[in-house]
């Protein structure tokens, strides 16, 4: 049996760069790892904005659609950014799982509370637990249709009280606003979920 190699598109192929990569996946044999990029002509320049959306679109519909076994990103130049870029696409895909993910609706009349404030505390108290998803939507008539595969959900549920879910299912009700980022904790507690924040570590003493 012929070993496994890692097998790429051409640099120039004159498609798109989803189109050819699936193209690639259907006439190449599964063991065949193969390198996804994110563009097919690394020199053209693009904004910052750009790149990210481009670089997005090609590799994560990809990887969303089970193509692909590593990706190469070229049109990020910034030292470190094609990383971070990288470490989100993979994220977003569901294909590894680097730092929390969080989900939240986009904002309606509905919402019953700040959206980007609540968030910010959520994400405060809970930003280090890897590989936990937590939604946080506005109002529970469209909430919980939204909150997808996630395993907690924080949701407005009457003008100045939250419920809580566990994935789709509402288990604390009414909760008051103030107390309801502490509540939410509690829960990913009482479900075996939470870690304590790793300690920073001690600064070493300058020398004279």
């Amino acid at each position: 049996m012929e070993s496994p190699v890692v097998v790429t598109v051409k640099d120039g192929t004159a498609l798109n760069v989803a189109v050819a990569f699936r193209i690639l996946a259907s006439r190449i044999h599964p063991r065949h790892p193969i390198l996804l990029k994110d563009t097919l002509h690394p020199e053209e320049e693009t904004d910052l904005l750009s790149t990210m959306l481009s670089s997005s679109i090609h590799i994560g519909s990809l990887l969303c659609d089970g193509v692909g076994d590593a990706i190469l990103l070229r049109q990020e130049r910034a030292p470190g950014a094609n990383i971070r870029l990288g470490y989100n696409i993979l994220q977003a895909a569901g294909n590894r799982i680097f730092k929390t993910d969080y989900v939240a609706c986009p904002s309606c009349g509905r919402t019953l509370f700040d959206l980007q404030s609540t968030t910010a505390k959520i994400k405060a108290s809970t930003q280090h637990l890897k590989g936990v998803k937590i939604a946080v939507m506005g109002c529970i008539v469209n909430g919980p249709g939204e909150m997808a595969d996630a395993d907690f959900g924080y949701v407005g549920g009457a003008p100045g009280k939250i419920n809580l879910y566990i994935g789709k299912k509402p288990v604390k009700f009414n909760i008051p606003e103030a107390e309801a980022v502490d509540r939410l904790v509690d829960l990913i507690k009482e479900n075996g979920k939470w870690v304590d924040v790793p300690p920073t570590p001690a600064a070493e003493p300058a020398l004279a």
